[in-house]
């Protein structure tokens, strides 16, 4: 019963594909290949399977390329996730609808062993695929992510995080991603002493894919005063990946990073030592006092562990927490079956050692064991150490080391980190350095939770002084400081106190560096992925956010920051820019109408930006920064969890039931109400009985040509069929609000509130009558528009359509009381009385039939606008990368000659012909199977120049290489399904081609025709 109630057909489809893929892993076969980046999700693969399923598979090969080292393949992986999210939703609400479809899929497949769960998260899924901001809003809160604005302009950074290449748990691919699911724009990653380019690579390959601002960012640690301080080196000034890696192969780098590989391979000795004290003297007392085997660490095992990751005291802990974590649950599943037959006495020390054993956690083991303060007899990493054996890296003065790295690129930002450092030593690190330090790390959450920026204070008040150049200012700190320390008997502090009376003297010197380029901050989270006693990566200023997201986070219901103590000023900027494309008309009306009041942005290009001023920042108890990330575990090990066996409920509520149940659910509850409606208040049998079907088909028979409208069938010769414009889920859905308009329209506002409340009725007050019941209609269409998601044209245009339908009204009642006549010998009035409603409906409805067509026919143009500027873009970058690879062929002219091009990109450049041949089977799949396509192109061929046209018709060519082409399919360019669409593109690639190039050359606007037209296609190329 529950198998057939619940879920549809297409969910347990999709789920069986998904798992097979799960199980099956990531592999290059036909069934579970990753497919070209380059073929769009609305073109021609929408003819082999279907974009959830891409989506998942996406997610799938990501996600399970963590260990296999498989850059490549997890970077096409996330070009095609990005793709398909961003074009899956059909309204407005992109990104937002992006980042809950990965988090679902994400979902979905960690709850592999759970299939009831997964299919309710498909069934999601699927419904969010819609772009309904009301559904996705509602599972942003479910997973506790923030609504972010779709011109994704927010300021949400985090310029402090670790990838799988130090000591964080995803690997740069997966990293990005998360932070895009988050919202996250601007973000630095840390590496500690050297960055393998390989790392690099894909980080910045992966940023440039989702549009997030990376840097790379190389932390560094320095002697200073019996202690190390770090420093995050971070070069800048790179136009792309390439350059960046590019750089990293110089020889000064290439030394640079040799250096740094010493000292992570020290670090590592000194973590490895860590390992065998642990094996001779922590394993052996853990395991007396918990009365467990606790298995000692191989270094082997433990470094392959590590994988990629540098070796650090962090991945030890969680190590020896995953080795001895087995033992502690056969241990405590032993327990508790004693614990049944023991005393008392007994029950409460079994109690007290299970606890024990689940407070074990990663965490517990790091603090009590491994930090370094816990092992004296060792030597400590974080005490500077001048032996032979220490790396030159490690021995260098700061500004002997800050000096070699500015040395190395002329663009750098050096950042202090602040943990455990006072005014005074930030002072006196600017003063040595002398202006190369460029930030402060004013706030790093995890250092601040673990409580090692106490002077913070302090040191933002030295920073503000500096950036205002003021003298005063500086000086009272500075002999602040100068009596502390001549209060102070330690000979160090004399020293230090000595140095501060130069700098007292030189206070100038000290401000130079940042009178151009002020001090400036960054803040971070130290973020690794791993604990879970930490906040997850990303930081917020809520000003930036939606209403929608400001509301959530006072709630503090589903979301619940930490509103951290920096206080950011902001900046807001509106910038005005004329469009790239303009038509003919556009362009000679713009200008025109910009001189009329009121129009002065006609035609603009509006971006709106936030800026951080981060040269001014203030501490404080409660700033404007906002944490983006919750904490990632529990506290435990979960030992003492009581495991209960699930049982299958027998209701999994409304919203997971099957389309066809739900459909026939939706359509009753509307039919009845208004059934019941007309029989309590119509005498006339006729209405009784028949105004609620005529009711309803009023409504039915109107969502299907404005369906038709808002699809463009109407002027376009595509390969859609009436039905296909019109969704049956949305019809019903119509029938359902429009049947409880009855009881509304009906009896509350016709019969208790204008006749029996007010006296009016049609007879008397017939423009009245029919003015406040279109008006209430309109009010009351235009709120469950916005509760199902539509166009906010169609929205807006709902809320004036009583305007046009109170005529519409009228004519409808003129023409009724002119005709029934005809028919019946009873006063006319005597029907069109009680009909009000239904001629009232008829009119609003012929209305809402224009105007919600015509902004379904916007919100499609829409989308084939997105749709084109894609693939368009992709089409000229390929024609580009084919002038580039053959600077001596005219290419085109070579396109106007399909077998020759492919002759000669066959031998030189197979990929970039079959990325030609992808792009101009997109194209036609577009214009003949997507709604409004042939209109949009038509639009973006107008702006376009002569030379554009010209590449886009001769491009179009090279699908008349039937052989070629075919054998793509054969190959598994669109895997096992293929059938369909090599069907589709045999039977149709000839028309289109021709007709594409008589589109093009009808704009050559007195110019020569750009194709000759003749009646074979062999002679159009």
């Amino acid at each position: 019963m529950l198998g057939t109630l619940f879920f549809d057909k297409q969910d347990r489809e999709l789920l069986r594909m998904i798992n097979e893929t799960i199980d099956h892993g990531p592999s290059q076969d036909l069934e579970h290949k990753v497919f070209d980046a380059n073929l769009h999700p609305h073109g021609i693969l929408e003819l082999t399977t279907t974009h959830e399923y891409r989506m998942a598979h996406a997610v799938i090969n990501l996600l399970g390329n963590l260990e296999a080292g498989g850059a490549p393949d997890r970077l096409m992986a996330l070009r095609i996730l990005r793709d398909e999210v961003l074009h899956s939703a059909r309204t407005p609400f992109r990104y937002n609808t992006g980042r809950v479809l990965i988090q679902i899929m994400k979902e979905i497949i960690r709850s592999r062993q759970d299939e009831l769960t997964q299919l309710k998260l498909v069934h999601d899924f699927r419904k969010v695929t819609s772009g309904n901001p009301r559904l996705v809003r509602q599972f942003l809160n479910t997973y506790h992510l923030l609504e972010m604005p779709e011109e994704w302009n927010q300021l949400t950074v985090d310029h402090h995080v670790h990838d799988a290449n130090t000591k964080g748990r995803k690997n740069a691919t997966h990293l990005i991603m998360d932070a895009w699911i988050k919202g996250i724009r601007y973000i630095t990653v840390v590496y500690y002493n050297y960055v393998e380019p390989a790392a690099a690579r894909e980080l910045l390959q992966a940023a440039e894919i989702m549009g997030v601002d990376v840097r790379i960012g190389l932390e560094f640690r320095t002697p200073f005063r019996d202690r190390f301080v770090c420093f995050v080196w971070a070069p800048r000034g790179f136009s792309d990946p390439e350059a960046f890696l590019s750089f990293l192969a110089e020889r000064p780098m290439v030394a640079l990073m040799n250096e740094g590989r010493k000292a992570s391979l020290w670090m590592q000795r000194h973590v490895m030592d860590t390992l065998q004290l642990w094996n001779a003297k922590h394993a052996p007392a853990l395991a007396e006092e918990l009365e467990i085997p606790v298995p000692l660490l191989e270094p082997e095992a433990f470094l392959a562990y590590v994988g990629t990751g540098q070796t650090s005291f962090l991945h030890l802990a969680e190590y020896a927490h995953k080795t001895l974590l087995k033992h502690l649950v056969q241990r405590v599943k032993a327990l508790q079956e004693e614990a049944l037959t023991a005393t008392s006495e007994r029950q409460s020390q079994i109690a007290q050692l299970i606890r024990r054993m689940d407070m074990l956690t990663t965490e517990v083991i790091m603090e009590t064991w491994l930090k370094p303060e816990r092992n004296p007899e060792l030597p400590s990493p974080d005490v500077p150490d001048n032996a032979p054996d220490t790396p030159e890296l490690l021995r260098m003065p700061p500004h002997v080391l800050l000096d070699w790295l500015s040395c190395l690129r002329s663009g750098y930002r050096i950042t202090l980190q602040l943990a455990e450092l006072t005014a005074e030593d930030v002072l006196e690190l600017l003063w040595d350095c002398q202006g190369m330090i460029t930030h402060l790390e004013l706030f790093n959450l995890k250092e601040w939770q673990e409580g090692h920026l106490r002077h913070l204070t302090a040191i933002n008040d030295l920073q503000i002084a500096i950036n205002k150049g003021s003298v005063l200012h500086l000086k009272q700190i500075l002999r602040g400081m100068i009596r502390t320390l001549e209060a102070s008997s330690s000979e160090k502090d004399k020293e230090r106190c000595a140095k501060f009376r130069i700098i007292l003297r030189n206070i100038p010197s000290l401000q130079a560096p940042y009178k151009v380029a002020p001090l400036r901050i960054r803040i971070g989270t130290d973020s690794t992925s791993h604990s879970g006693v930490r906040h997850g990566m990303g930081l917020a200023m809520p000003e930036t956010l939606p209403h929608g997201a400001r509301r959530q986070i006072a709630r503090g219901k589903q979301f619940r920051p930490i509103y951290l103590p920096v206080s950011l000023s902001l900046e807001f900027r509106e910038t005005y820019a004329e469009q790239e494309r303009y038509s003919s008309f556009m362009r000679w009306l713009g200008p025109r109408l910009r001189r009329i009041w009121g129009f002065g942005h006609f035609g603009l290009r509006c971006t709106k930006e936030w800026r951080a001023i981060s040269g001014i920042t203030q501490i404080g108890e409660e700033g404007n920064v906002i944490t983006m990330g919750g904490i990632g575990g529990e506290l435990n090990n979960g030992l003492r969890a009581e495991r209960t066996e699930k049982t299958r409920p027998r209701w999994l509520g409304f919203s997971r039931l099957s389309t066809p149940i739900s459909n026939t659910l939706k359509v009753l509850a509307g039919f009845i109400p208004a059934l019941v409606t007309f029989l309590y208040t119509q005498e006339w049998w006729v209405l009784a009985w028949f105004g609620a079907p005529l009711w309803f088909l009023i409504t039915g028979l109107r969502n299907i040509p404005q369906a038709i409208l808002g699809g463009g069938g109407m002027w376009s010769r595509s390969l859609l069929r009436w039905n296909d414009y019109v969704s049956w889920t949305r019809v019903c859905d119509s029938l359902l609000y429009t049947g409880l308009s009855v009881p509304l329209l009906e009896y509350f506002i016709r019969v208790l509130l204008l006749e029996d409340g007010l006296g009016l009725t049609v007879k008397d007050h017939q423009f009245l009558v029919f003015s406040i019941i279109a008006g209430a209609n309109s009010i009351y269409i235009s709120l469950h528009n916005i509760y199902r998601g539509f166009p906010k044209e169609a929205i807006i245009g709902n809320l004036f359509r009583s305007l046009l339908a109170i005529p519409v009204s009228v004519f409808y009642n003129d023409v009724l009381a002119l005709f029934l006549p005809f028919f019946t010998t009873a006063d006319p009035l005597l029907i069109l009385e009680p009909g009000a409603a239904i001629i009232s409906k008829t009119a609003s409805d012929t209305v809402a039939a224009i105007i919600e067509g015509l902004a379904d026919w916007r919100n499609n143009r829409r989308l084939r606008y997105w749709d084109y500027e894609t693939k368009l873009q992709r089409l000229f970058d390929c024609y580009a990368k084919l002038e580039l690879a053959f600077p001596d062929q005219d290419i085109l002219s070579l396109l106007s000659r399909p077998e020759e091009f492919t002759r000669l990109t066959s031998t030189e450049a197979r990929s970039l012909q079959v990325e030609s041949i992808i792009n101009a089977l997109d194209l036609m799949y577009f214009w003949l199977y997507q709604p409004c396509a042939q209109q949009t192109l038509t639009s973006i061929l107008r702006t376009m120049t002569r030379e554009e046209r010209v590449i886009v018709a001769r491009s179009q060519g090279i699908l008349s290489r039937v052989r070629e082409v075919s054998q793509l399919f054969v190959d598994g360019l669109l895997g096992r399904n293929f059938a369909r669409a090599l069907s589709f593109y045999l039977d149709s690639y000839e028309n289109y081609i021709l007709t594409l190039n008589k589109r093009c050359a009808g704009f050559s606007n007195g110019h020569r025709p750009l194709l000759r037209r003749r009646r074979h296609i062999s002679d159009c190329l």
